[in-house]
């Protein structure tokens, strides 16, 4: 977004002052500008290069819950699951860095991410028994439902 004429907070867009010296920018306007405006696009291409919370789809059958999440470029070990009372989360935290040394310089980046998702359980989830799987990208959990709330096939009643 582009501003055309940066209005004082005094309403007007006249110089009261006349001097030349006044033209020049001062320390609280310069900062009032960093903080009103847009950052320059060097900095939102670096501070938004992490993993953002990925997406997830939740199926549920008659015999399991399915969770599916979204999360390419990581590795089975860089998960971190866990079940805590009726409570599932699905966590990772990823710390990159790259040097390179060149004659006189040195160039040293680094960078971190991490998510975590959490998820509530209902009673009916056999928790023993839930498997992941990490294929392509994308984390699968089967979430097995207890054998007594299993949905049961219709079946007819004969009346006597």
């Amino acid at each position: 977004m582009s501003t055309l004429v940066n209005v004082p907070k005094s309403g007007g867009l006249t110089n009261r002052n006349s001097n030349r010296l006044s033209n020049l920018p001062t320390w609280s306007s310069w900062i009032e500008d960093i903080f009103s405006g847009d950052l320059p696009t060097v900095f939102s291409q670096n501070f938004n290069a992490g993993i953002s919370l990925p997406k997830v789809n939740i199926k549920e059958t008659a015999e399991a819950y399915f969770v599916e999440m979204a999360v390419p470029g990581l590795k089975k070990s860089d998960f971190q699951i866990e079940i805590d009372n009726q409570l599932l989360s699905i966590a990772t935290e990823m710390e990159e860095e790259n040097e390179q040394k060149d004659g006189n310089y040195t160039r040293r980046e680094f960078g971190y991410s991490s998510f975590k998702r959490s998820f509530t359980l209902p009673e009916t989830v056999d928790d023993d028994n839930i498997q992941a799987n990490y294929n392509e990208g994308i984390l699968s959990l089967r979430l097995p439902k207890k054998e007594e709330a299993k949905q049961k096939p219709t079946r007819t009643i004969k009346i006597s």
